[in-house]
């Protein structure tokens, strides 16, 4: 695996667009995630306080007590445009896209209504969905927002339990919304089909990875206090073209 430097990171959405056709992943920071999406990283921070509030992530097989969570969907139409959310449902993925977590149905509360109802909320989904329609030609995207914290109060947290993986969708956007007192959580996005790839830490909020999920597959390594409390929140958006994955194909959106 390559180390990748700052100079490796896209610059604005004509660039990121570039880097997604070519070798599968683009890296912004905050600033190239704002003017990439059109949205305005003071509106976003002002969202960042909901991650205190998430509630337990109950479905850990590994025994864990380090994740929260909330979860909602959205439907993105391009004709004519909107974005949409979708009655609440849960989230399923195949045991083929994840071995822990996959059958199973896990219903997690949905994201708060004042962030849904936000204006930069909406921009961002839809301006990031904008982005991923000039890779693909889609008619709408089924979009899945998660809001993640990751903690150290019992001990080592997992950002990625089930390991090296993809989601089974057709883009994923895996944000940075912050870290206090961690060490560790560096990302890795390998070729799907080779060894290459990269490493890094995302330090900064609004700090992106975007993801074609068909071309690479992606993990973060666990993280450990450096003092107390000790977190890691992302917000980790997923669009795919032909429905909700669902246990049941005929109710998938």
């Amino acid at each position: 695996m390559t180390a990748s430097l700052n100079e490796d990171e896209a610059t604005g959405r004509a660039d990121a667009i570039a880097r997604l056709a070519e070798v599968g992943y683009a890296r912004l920071a905050p600033a190239a995630l704002a003017a990439t999406a059109c949205v305005d990283l003071a509106s976003l921070d002002a969202l960042r306080d909901s991650w205190a509030a998430l509630p337990p992530d109950t479905y850990l097989r590994d025994g864990g007590r380090y994740r929260s969570r909330r979860h909602s969907c959205f439907i993105q139409s391009f004709a004519p445009a909107g974005l949409d959310p979708v009655a609440h449902r849960p989230h399923w993925q195949p045991t083929t896209y994840n071995a822990l977590h996959g059958g199973i149905e896990r219903w997690f509360e949905p994201v708060e209504s004042r962030v849904v109802g936000a204006q930069v909320w909406r921009g961002l989904l839809q301006g990031l969905g904008l982005l991923f329609a000039q890779l693909s030609a889609v008619q709408r995207w089924y979009i899945e927002a998660h809001q993640f914290r990751i903690d150290t109060a019992n001990g080592i947290g997992r950002p990625t339990p089930e390991g090296a993986h993809r989601d089974g969708v057709d883009f994923v956007a895996v944000i940075l919304v912050d870290r206090h007192n961690v060490r560790g959580g560096e990302t890795h996005v390998f070729d799907a089909n080779g060894p290459a790839g990269i490493r890094f830490t995302m330090q900064q909020p609004w700090t992106a990875l975007l993801m074609n999920d068909a071309r690479v597959i992606h993990e973060t390594t666990p993280i450990q206090a450096e003092g107390r409390p000790a977190f890691r929140d992302t917000l980790v958006l997923t669009y795919r073209a032909h429905g909700f994955q669902a246990k049941d194909p005929a109710v998938s959106g």
